[in-house]
C-alpha cells in the first residue's frame, strides 16, 4: 500500500493503517490498557483475547465489548478503563512500521488516535470513574510517543480526534486546549484530523489549538472550509478532504478545481489535498472488477483511483492544468454520461413512489396484533429462536462458488442448498428451538444477497472492505432506481417450512441496513432510495405471507449506526428511516409477527424511534454489555416484545447455563417474562458448529429450567 501511494504521487505516506483487528484496540495495546482478567503474555495473543475472549491462564473470560466506529460499518473493540487506570508505552508496533516505511526513502506520517477520542470511546468499568480525570496519566505516554518519533526524524504526526464532529459536553470541549498545549511541548508537527462530519460548534476550539495543521472532511461538511480559512492562524496547514473516502463514485474533478482554485491561490503551500477520511472504508481497485458492467464501472473510483484523482487535482493546482487536461476532459465526459444514463431512472418505480399515501405506513395497534399472533403462533413462555444465519461451512462456500462460476447446474446447486437447509432444520429441532430459521446457506452476505436480486444494484467480485478483524464485507453498489423483478427468498423459506411443524421465520434485510451497508448513489437523497427498497421488501413480505409464513424478520442492525452524529440532523433521519421500515412492513396481516434485529447500539437517544418502528418483536445485541442496554427500554416502558441477546456470537467461547440464566434474570428486571424472547446476540454465520451447538443447548437448558421454575411459582 505504501508503494502504491508513492507511485501515485502521494507526498506524505500514512503509517499505522494496518491492524490485526482494529486500530482502537491497537491504541489500547500501545497505551497498556489491558484489563486484568486477560493476564499477560504475547502481545498478539493478548490482543486477540481482548477481542475474542479466553485467558492466558486460568478460567475462560469474556472479551471486551465491540461497537461501531461512529456511523460506519467498521467495528472497534471498546477499551476498558478503571478509576486507578495506569498507562504505559507497551507496544513498538507503530515505531517498527514507521522505520520500515522510512526504509522506502519516503516522507512518512504516523497516525495516532488522539487522547481525548481514545478516552471518549473507551468504557469506564467503574461508574465512579470520570474518564477526563485520566488525562493527567495518559498525556505523558502520548508525549513519550511523540518524542520517540522526533528521535526517528519524523516531521509530521497525524493525531485523529474524530470526536470533534460530535456534540461534546463543555468539559470535554474545554479539555482540548490544555491537552494540545501539553503535546505541543514536543517539537514535532501535528496534523489534527477530524472526519465523518463538520466541526460545527467545535470549530473555534479546533482551529485555535497549537497544532501545525488541521484536516477537514469536506465531503461530510463542505461548508466548514470557509469558516476555517477565516479563523485559522496564518502559519497553519489546512488539509482538505475533498475526495470521498466512504463512497465509490468518481469525483467531479472540474467542479472541485473550480472550488479549490481561489483557495489554493490564497493558501499556496499551506493547502494539502487528501481523502475525506481513511480509505479503509473503500475497496482497493476498480480495475480488478472484470465482470462489472463497463458503463457502471466507468462511474466508479475505488481507493487506487482516488489516489489518481488526488494526483490530477494536485498537478492542476500546483504545476500546470494543461498537463492533466486530458484526464480532466475524460472525467467531465464520464460525469455527464452518468447523469444522462438510462440505467439510472425507472419510470415505473417513480410512479409507484408518487402514489404512496400515509395509510400504507399503518398497521392496527400492537395490542390487537398481539392477540391475533398468540392465536396463530401458540408459543411458550420465553420463546427461543436464533437471529437467522447458521455456519457458512467450507462446503457451502465451495458449492456457491461453483454455481457462481457456472461449474455446476442450477438444479445441482438447489439440491445441495436444500440438503444444507434440511440439516440445519434438523439440528434446530434436536436442540429444541421454538422458532426456526432456514440458516441462509444460499446467502453470501445479508445485504449483497439482496443486491444481486434487485434492479438498480450492481455487485462486485473483489470490492472487499474490512468490518473487523478478518471479517470483511463486499457491499453492493446502488446506482439506479430500485425494484424487485421477482421473489427473492420465498422458495427457500417455503422449502424449509415444509420440513417442520414448527414456525419458520422469513428472513429479510431492512431498507436502512441495505442503504448503510451498500455504496449508495449520490444523485438523490438517501430517503428516496430507502422508499424504493422498502416497496420491494413490502412485495416480498406479501409473497411470504401467501406462502404460509407467519413470522417475518426484517433486520435493521444498522438503524442506530446510520444516525447522524449531530443532534440537529438526527430527527430528519429518524423520520424517514422509521417511515421506510413501516412502508416495508405495514402491509402485513395482524396475525403475521414482524421481527427486527439491531446490533450494538446506545438506544437511549433513539428509543422513541425504535418504538415507532412498531415491530412486534425486536432482538438486540446485549450480552457483552450485560443487559445494560435494556435500561433504555425499561425507562421508556417499551410496549412490544424484546429478545435481548443472551450470548455473544463474536467469540468462540461457550457460555454456561448459569451465565445464560443470570442474563435472562437481568433482562427480566426490565422486560416482563411474557414479552421476553431468548436468542443469541446475532447471526451465527461466522461461527463453527462445534461452538454453537453446545451454546444453543445451554441456552435451551437455561430456558427449560426457568420455565419449570415459573410453572412451580404459578402453581
Amino acid at each position: 500500500n505504501w508503494e502504491l501511494q508513492v507511485a501515485a504521487g502521494i507526498d506524505l505516506i500514512p503509517v499505522g493503517d494496518f491492524t490485526w483487528y482494529d486500530h482502537v484496540l491497537d491504541m489500547a495495546m500501545m497505551l497498556g490498557v489491558v484489563a486484568e482478567r486477560f493476564g499477560a503474555g504475547d502481545q498478539l495473543d493478548t490482543m486477540l483475547r481482548m477481542a475474542r475472549g479466553r485467558a492466558a491462564t486460568g478460567p475462560d473470560v469474556a472479551p471486551c465489548a465491540m461497537t461501531k466506529w461512529f456511523d460506519t460499518n467498521y467495528h472497534y473493540i471498546v477499551p476498558e478503563l478503571s478509576t486507578d487506570q495506569e498507562f504505559k508505552l507497551s507496544s513498538n508496533k507503530l515505531f517498527k512500521e514507521t522505520r520500515e516505511a522510512q526504509g522506502l526513502q519516503v516522507a512518512v506520517k504516523p497516525i495516532l488516535l488522539g487522547p481525548l477520542s481514545f478516552l471518549w470511546l473507551a468504557k469506564a468499568a467503574d461508574p465512579k470513574c470520570n474518564k477526563l480525570d485520566l488525562l493527567e496519566k495518559i498525556l505523558p505516554v502520548y508525549s513519550e510517543i511523540l518524542q520517540k518519533f522526533v528521535e526517528m526524524d519524523v516531521e509530521w504526526v497525524q493525531i485523529d480526534e474524530p470526536i470533534l464532529v460530535l456534540d461534546l459536553p463543555q468539559d470535554w470541549k474545554a479539555a482540548f486546549e490544555s491537552v494540545y498545549t501539553r503535546l505541543n511541548a514536543v517539537k514535532i508537527k501535528i496534523l489534527l484530523a477530524s472526519y465523518f462530519g463538520d466541526l460545527g460548534d467545535n470549530l473555534t476550539t479546533a482551529v485555535a489549538l497549537p497544532t501545525e495543521g488541521i484536516h477537514l472532511d469536506l465531503i461530510a461538511g463542505p461548508e466548514q472550509l470557509a469558516q476555517v480559512i477565516d479563523r485559522v492562524s496564518e502559519y497553519k496547514i489546512i488539509s482538505c478532504g475533498i475526495i470521498d473516502g466512504r463512497n465509490v463514485w468518481r469525483a467531479d474533478l472540474n467542479k472541485i478545481l473550480t472550488q479549490l482554485q481561489p483557495i489554493a491561490d490564497k493558501l499556496q503551500d499551506r493547502l494539502w489535498l487528501a481523502p475525506s477520511c481513511s480509505l479503509l472504508h473503500c475497496p482497493l481497485d476498480v480495475e480488478l472488477e472484470t465482470q462489472l458492467d463497463e458503463e457502471i464501472k466507468s462511474w466508479l473510483a475505488f481507493s487506487r483511483q482516488k489516489l489518481e484523482e488526488l494526483s490530477v487535482l494536485c498537478t492542476a493546482l500546483t504545476v500546470n492544468k494543461t498537463q492533466v487536461q486530458a484526464q480532466l476532459d475524460n472525467n467531465s465526459k464520464i460525469i455527464a454520461a452518468k447523469c444522462q444514463s438510462k440505467k439510472i431512472h425507472a419510470t415505473a418505480v417513480r410512479q409507484r413512489i408518487a402514489a404512496l399515501d400515509r395509510e400504507m405506513l399503518q398497521r392496527d395497534e400492537y395490542k390487537i396484533r398481539s392477540l391475533a399472533q398468540k392465536r396463530t403462533l401458540n408459543l411458550p413462555l420465553l420463546p427461543t429462536t436464533t437471529i437467522g444465519s447458521f455456519p457458512q461451512t467450507k462446503n457451502i462456500r465451495h458449492v456457491r462458488k461453483l454455481y457462481k462460476n457456472k461449474e455446476i447446474s442450477e438444479h445441482n446447486y438447489i439440491e445441495v442448498m436444500q440438503q444444507e437447509i434440511k440439516n440445519i432444520v434438523c439440528k434446530q429441532e434436536e436442540i429444541g428451538l421454538d422458532v426456526l430459521v432456514h440458516g441462509e446457506p444460499e446467502r453470501n452476505d445479508m445485504v449483497e444477497y439482496f443486491g444481486e436480486l434487485l434492479d438498480g444494484f450492481a455487485f462486485t467480485t473483489n470490492a472487499w472492505v474490512q468490518s473487523y478483524g478478518s471479517r470483511c464485507v463486499k457491499p453492493p453498489i446502488i446506482y439506479g432506481d430500485v425494484s424487485r423483478p421477482r421473489a427473492m427468498t420465498v422458495g427457500w423459506i417455503k422449502y424449509a417450512q415444509s420440513l417442520t411443524d414448527k414456525h419458520m421465520k422469513g428472513m429479510l434485510t431492512g431498507p436502512v441496513t441495505i442503504l448503510a451497508w451498500s455504496f449508495v448513489r449520490n444523485d438523490q437523497p438517501l430517503s428516496a432510495t430507502a422508499k424504493q427498497i422498502a416497496l420491494a421488501l413490502r412485495d416480498e413480505i406479501a409473497d411470504l405471507e401467501q406462502a404460509g409464513i407467519n413470522i417475518i424478520q426484517v433486520d435493521e442492525p444498522a438503524f442506530r449506526e446510520s444516525l447522524p452524529l449531530r443532534d440537529e440532523k438526527q430527527q430528519d433521519y429518524l423520520t424517514w428511516a422509521v417511515q421506510a421500515f413501516k412502508l416495508a412492513t405495514s402491509g402485513a396481516k395482524n396475525s403475521t409477527q414482524i421481527h427486527t434485529h439491531m446490533c450494538y447500539s446506545e438506544f437511549n437517544a433513539i428509543i422513541s424511534a425504535i418504538a415507532a418502528l412498531d415491530a412486534d418483536v425486536i432482538t438486540i445485541e446485549s450480552s457483552r454489555a450485560k443487559m445494560a442496554l435494556l435500561q433504555a427500554f425499561n425507562d421508556f416502558a417499551y410496549p412490544n416484545e424484546i429478545g435481548p441477546g443472551i450470548y455473544d456470537i463474536h467469540s468462540p467461547r461457550v457460555p454456561s447455563v448459569g451465565e445464560i440464566q443470570d442474563l435472562i434474570a437481568k433482562a427480566a428486571q426490565c422486560i416482563p417474562l411474557e414479552r421476553l424472547w431468548v436468542n443469541p446476540d446475532c447471526g451465527l454465520k461466522t461461527r463453527k458448529w462445534e461452538d454453537i451447538e453446545p451454546a444453543l443447548k445451554n441456552m435451551i437448558d437455561a430456558v427449560v429450567q426457568m420455565r419449570a421454575k415459573e410453572e412451580t411459582l404459578a402453581g
